[in-house]
């Protein structure tokens, strides 16, 4: 079954779960969110929440520029 990526909008057979917010995205979209210079920081923060027992964590918000 084929879904489409919340950020692109392209339909897309793979997805995965962004680390600024809860959109699910597809592959490029997912290349692009960890070219940013903030992804690291997301990342991080998400790793923060899990350890604390926070599985429902948003992110930290999608940056404007991506």
């Amino acid at each position: 079954m084929q879904s489409h990526c919340d950020r692109c909008g392209q339909p897309t057979g793979v997805t995965t779960m962004s680390r600024f917010n809860t959109e699910i995205i597809c592959p490029i979209c997912e290349d692009k969110e960890k070219a940013h210079p903030m992804y690291s920081e997301a990342h991080r923060q998400e790793l923060e929440a899990v350890r604390r027992g926070d599985y429902h964590f948003p992110g930290i918000g999608k940056p404007r520029d991506l």
